[in-house]
């Protein structure tokens, strides 16, 4: 299973919208304190609407508690300091993927014993960033299409018609 890690995450709704995406892609959600919310606000859960008591999610107290409780993890690092982009790493099926808070990412102090599994989205210009949602669905699911979209429904139907062609 893959491991989503929100290292000290500032927003609720991106919270709520990342532990949503996990869900439907059957990963667990890690969360690093200190975070700028209280996992039981509003927001978080309306982010993740009716999914939230679905999420397999874990709260540490810190980095180095993180660590601890997950020996031996292999943990890819999203930032945009990277040298490889995510596209250029194959991930395990229990890998860990981190990303940094929204206003800073995650702290140089802790990329740079990480260099070898940094990955980065490439943007064009001079864009910062991506909202952290979207840059943990992309990731995300670049694994999964490496693994075969294993265990996932892949198979799309019309509520109320047919398609045309006969595929069903």
């Amino acid at each position: 299973m893959l491991n989503i890690v929100l290292h000290e995450p500032e927003i609720p709704a991106n919270t709520g919208n990342i532990g949503r995406t996990c869900v439907a892609a059957g990963a667990r959600l890690h969360l690093i304190e200190p975070m700028g919310f209280r996992i039981t606000e509003k927001q978080v859960r309306r982010a993740g609407l009716d999914y939230w008591d679905k999420l397999d999610v874990t709260i540490y107290d810190s980095y180095p508690d993180f660590l601890e409780k997950n020996p031996g993890a292999k943990i890819y690092m999203a930032t945009t300091k990277a040298h490889q982009t995510y596209t250029q790493v194959h991930f395990e099926e229990d890998a860990y993927i981190m990303f940094g808070k929204e206003s800073a990412g995650i702290p140089e102090e802790i990329l740079v014993d990480h260099e070898d599994t940094c990955i980065r989205i490439p943007m064009i210009g001079d864009i910062r960033s991506l909202n952290l949602g979207n840059s943990v669905a992309i990731v995300l699911y670049e694994a999964l299409r490496q693994q075969g979209f294993c265990d996932m429904n892949q198979n799309g139907h019309l509520h109320r018609l047919s398609w045309n062609s006969g595929a069903e």
